[in-house]
Parts: C-alpha cells; sequence; structure tokens
C-alpha cells in the first residue's frame, strides 16, 4: 500500500511540471527554428534524458532489480506518442492552446485510476480536478478545439493518461533510477527507428534547445515517479495543470507574452483547484495520523 504524504506530493509534482512545462518551450523553440519535424523533437527528448542518465548510473553505478518489460515497454510507448502528438499539435494550434489540451491527461489518469488501479476517488478529488479542468476549457478559449490539432493534442493527452497507470505500476516494483534508465532506453530505440526517415541537421541553437527538451524531461519525470510513490495517482493527476502557469510564465520571460484576463481567470481556477485537494488531502492525512 502506498504512504500517503500528500504535502510532500505536491511540491514534488510543482517541480516536476516546472520541468515539463520547460521541455515544452525547448521544443517550441526548435520547431520554430527551422521547422523541425516533431519526431526529431521526440527523439531529442530521449537521447538527451538517456545520455544525462547513463551518466548518474556510471557514476552511482546502482544495483538494478527484476525488470518488468513489458510494462516498460508499454510504458515508453505510449510516452513517445504522447509527446510526438503533443509536439505535433503545438506546430499546428497555439502553444497556450496545445498545452490546455494536454492537462486533460490528468481526468483521464484520474478515471482509469478507478479501474486499473483500483483507487477510490472521493467527492473532494472530483472537486479538484472538476476546477482543474474548468480552468483548462477556459484557457483553451474553444474556437480552436475542433481544429486537426487540437484533436490530435486530446489524443494525446488520453495516451498520457493511459501512460500514467503504467507508471503507478512499476513505482510498486522497481526504484526510481532503474524506472528513468529503462524508459528512456526503450522510448530511446523508439524514437531512433521513427526518426530515420524525418531527420535533418539541427542548426548550434537547435542542438541548445533539444538538449534542453531532454534534460528538463528527464528531470521533470525523476520528480514525477517520486510525487507518485508518495501519493494515489488520482491525487497527483490534478497537479498536472500546474504546467499551464509555468508555461506562462515562460513564455513572457522569453517572447514577451503578456496573459490576458481569460489567461489569468484559467490559471486561478487552476491553482484553486489543486490547492483545494493539497489542502483536503494533508488535512485528511494529519486525522488519521492521530
Amino acid at each position: 500500500m502506498t504512504t500517503q504524504r500528500p504535502l510532500r506530493s505536491a511540491l514534488f509534482m510543482i517541480a516536476a511540471t516546472s520541468m515539463f512545462a520547460a521541455s515544452m518551450l525547448a521544443g517550441k523553440i526548435a520547431q520554430l527554428e527551422g521547422g523541425m519535424h516533431p519526431f526529431q523533437v521526440s527523439h531529442a527528448r530521449f537521447l538527451f534524458a538517456f545520455l544525462a542518465i547513463a551518466c548518474l548510473v556510471l557514476v552511482l553505478r546502482p544495483r538494478f532489480g527484476k525488470i518488468h518489460w513489458a510494462l516498460h515497454t508499454a510504458r515508453s510507448t505510449c510516452g513517445f506518442i504522447a509527446a510526438t502528438a503533443i509536439f505535433a499539435a503545438a506546430a499546428m494550434i497555439p502553444l497556450a492552446d496545445a498545452t490546455a489540451l494536454s492537462f486533460l491527461s490528468g481526468i483521464f489518469s484520474m478515471v482509469l485510476a478507478i479501474y486499473f488501479l483500483s483507487e477510490k476517488v472521493g467527492p473532494w478529488r472530483w472537486l479538484a480536478a472538476g476546477l482543474s479542468f474548468a480552468g483548462a476549457i477556459v484557457l483553451l478559449r474553444p474556437a480552436g478545439a475542433i481544429e486537426l490539432g487540437a484533436l490530435i493534442a486530446v489524443a494525446g493527452a488520453a495516451v498520457m493518461g493511459l501512460e500514467m497507470m503504467f507508471i503507478k505500476r512499476l513505482t510498486g516494483l522497481e526504484a526510481p533510477l532503474q524506472m528513468l534508465t529503462i524508459n528512456n532506453g526503450i522510448g530511446l530505440a523508439i524514437a531512433s527507428v521513427a526518426v530515420v526517415f524525418m531527420w535533418q541537421m539541427p542548426l548550434g541553437s537547435q542542438w541548445l534547445a533539444l538538449a534542453g527538451v531532454g534534460l528538463a524531461m528527464v528531470c521533470g519525470q525523476a520528480l514525477f515517479i517520486h510525487a507518485l510513490r508518495v501519493a494515489d495517482a488520482s491525487f497527483v493527476a490534478p497537479f498536472n495543470y500546474c504546467v499551464l502557469v509555468f508555461a506562462t510564465a515562460y513564455d513572457y520571460a522569453v517572447f514577451a507574452e503578456v496573459p490576458d484576463v481569460i489567461s489569468w481567470t484559467g490559471m486561478g481556477i487552476i491553482v484553486s483547484g489543486a490547492a483545494l485537494l493539497a489542502w483536503r488531502e494533508a488535512r485528511a492525512s494529519r486525522v488519521a495520523a492521530d
């Protein structure tokens, strides 16, 4: 059974979302500077993440236990499909729309956790998830929701929700570093096959952006896994929406884009939902400990 530490899980998850947003920003920059294919951005995401983890493994020399290849393969396949879908969507519709739609993964994962992980989702979790979802809808500005790019983003979000189920299964079976190593190794193999026919030599600045995609993602993955180790997947899921807060801040810092009233309203609703859930779970945990 998972040892519930909601506050620690929330902090890990917020830090993870800051890294995920940085990875998306780096991917956007890489595509804007030369029309790079989403497959190549996804390939970089796994390549540089794997190189970083491989260096860490060489230094720490950890002992790996039993490897659950079927779960890893399913998780890595979902990860590649989801990442490619989100990068592709970002190239077809505004980044804010693609980001907002990707947050639907939290709703998908919470619902899937009921059936695949037998987790109980009470009214407070449903309320928090509903608030976050409403905030995403506000930020989406529904006019662009029927575009092909939006449909691709929704499909990517659904696959991300499924990926979370495999991650949660693995957190109870393997150590975090082992999970990261195997996942990114399999993901790199899948991405290397997919990118063969779309490869183009990156420019100097594109190399930096591509490296940022992978390094930020692996940091986010590590934090995300730790968040799942100390709380239910259904508790962690709504915090995915914090990515939007960081993405907006990064857009302002890099592209000087100032959020309008609708953006602030949507982000406020999203943060309120996550804060409500963190407060309620922390309070319930203290009561149970007494």
